[in-house]
């Protein structure tokens, strides 16, 4: 009797890739879109809000009136996908991408070096990474045959779930630095914490090293074999080169669309802007890194590196694609932010807070509470300035050096986001996945990322001196 060929049982795979395999089958079995993720999260905030007894109008009010109110973020959210991607398509950068794509030769090799230079270009950008690395992993996924697409898709958001955060674009490190972005209430607490007492301190760094090598390894180690792997072919995705050579100029109107005059003339004058932003911050050059220097900076690259205005905005079109998530999403946890934020659901939880806390437990309640209250508020900056008043006073009370207080915090609330996909949206739109598709190997770097992140944040705030606050 003839007996048809069946490929190899995962089971001759080695335990963490069956298991990386078992979590990926069952997220793209039970996983949600984003869009129920953040409908359900009103939902149970809003169920919490009664539990605590406040009133179902006033829920209802303060989530709808804050529908709104992220929409200058959200905006900021588009501009950096649209910046990262327009600086990642340059054929400069292109050209970087497929010579790195030339180095792996096996899928378990292709999807580590995804992981590291994910994590690595979140320490510049948590936009630039996102939208690197997944230029990164469609190149590969024409170049390494066999490459399991869901977990180098995975790999390639690792930026965003581990260390981006403790990187220089951390929204609370920054917001901490700059004494104008602070609102007066929460300077009286922390006063001043300088760049140099967050992200540069060497525990900070260390933490930053660790959580790299150990989300590499599992990336590795947790690959399937080109047998059990799912492909970008198997999903039916095929890519086009980046770009492909402009069309020929066909009417004379067209001669600026295809002249480097005007992208040079305007990236002179915004460079000019820059230097200018940079020189005379008060606080020095970092303290000028905000999400608005962030997204200009990157659109005044990919102006230079595109050359052309034509090339440039054709870059711009093959991108707008991938913000249809956050724009219509972004406005719903807006929402959950109001539930928490505009009732008393927050000044509960701060309470509660600060009167279970103790100088040996307050780094860990930090670290979990950080984690938590991640799930329902994935804005790391937004949600900071809702935590920090009551955390940073407890860490005054405790007397916990406020600087590591801030990198607790920037360690801990990245954890949630290697499940939710808040922020996978971006990526998502490049690769052409679902947030259940890659959400299972997230799973898996969660398992083992929050027993040692965790440990970390306690450990080091036992040895790290109390500074009273600069002001």
């Amino acid at each position: 009797m003839h007996m048809t060929p069946e490929k190899s049982p995962p089971a001759r795979e080695q335990g963490l890739v069956r298991f990386g395999l078992g979590l990926a089958s069952w997220s793209e079995r039970w996983f949600p879109d984003p869009l129920v993720f953040a409908l359900l999260g009103i939902v149970v905030v809003f169920v919490a809000g009664l539990a605590l007894h406040q009133p179902a109008s006033k829920l209802a009010i303060q989530g709808g009136k804050n529908f709104w109110t992220l929409v200058p973020f959200t905006m900021q959210m588009v501009m950096i996908i649209i910046g990262g991607y327009v600086v990642a398509s340059t054929p400069l950068v292109y050209r970087l991408i497929r010579a790195l794509s030339g180095i792996p030769k096996t899928p378990r090799a292709a999807i580590a070096l995804v992981a590291l230079f994910s994590m690595l270009t979140s320490l510049i950008s948590w936009g630039l990474s996102l939208i690197f690395s997944g230029l990164f992993v469609r190149e590969l996924a024409n170049r390494v045959k066999g490459m399991d697409y869901r977990a180098a898709g995975a790999a390639a958001y690792l930026g965003l779930g581990a260390v981006w955060a403790m990187g220089l674009s951390s929204s609370a490190a920054m917001l901490m630095a700059t004494k104008s972005a602070m609102p007066p209430t929460l300077f009286n607490i922390s006063g001043l914490i300088p760049l140099t007492q967050t992200l540069f301190l060497w525990q900070s760094i260390a933490t930053t090293a660790i959580l790299i090598v150990l989300s590499v390894l599992i990336a590795y180690w947790s690959t399937p074999s080109p047998e059990n792997a799912r492909t970008a072919e198997s999903y039916g995705i095929e890519y086009a080169p980046i770009g492909s050579s402009l069309e020929e100029r066909s009417k004379p109107g067209e001669w600026l669309e295809y002249s480097p005059l005007l992208n040079i003339l305007v990236a002179l004058l915004l460079c000019y802007y820059l230097f200018d932003v940079f020189r005379t911050s008060p606080q020095g050059a970092l303290a000028a890194l905000d999400l608005n220097t962030y997204n200009l900076m990157f659109i005044t690259v990919g102006l230079l590196l595109h050359w052309r205005p034509k090339r440039f905005m054709r870059a711009v079109a093959d991108c707008v694609p991938a913000t249809g998530g956050v724009l219509i999403q972004f406005p719903f946890y807006a929402v959950i932010f109001g539930l928490i934020v505009g009732t008393g659901i927050k000044d509960i939880l701060a309470n509660l807070f600060a009167s279970i806390s103790t100088h040996n437990t307050y780094a860990l309640l930090v670290a979990v509470y950080s984690a938590v209250l991640g799930i329902f508020i994935p804005s790391g900056g937004s949600k900071w300035i809702i935590e920090a008043p009551y955390v940073l006073q407890a860490a005054n009370l405790h007397q916990v050096h406020l600087g590591w207080v801030v990198q607790i915090y920037n360690a801990a609330e990245a954890l949630p986001n290697l499940v939710n996909p808040f922020w996978m949206l971006p990526l998502l739109g490049i690769i052409r996945l679902k947030a259940r598709d890659i959400v299972g190997y997230g799973v898996l770097q969660l398992i083992v990322h929050i027993p040692v992140v965790f440990f970390l944040c306690w450990l080091f705030a036992r040895y790290i001196p109390y500074v009273p606050p600069i002001k």
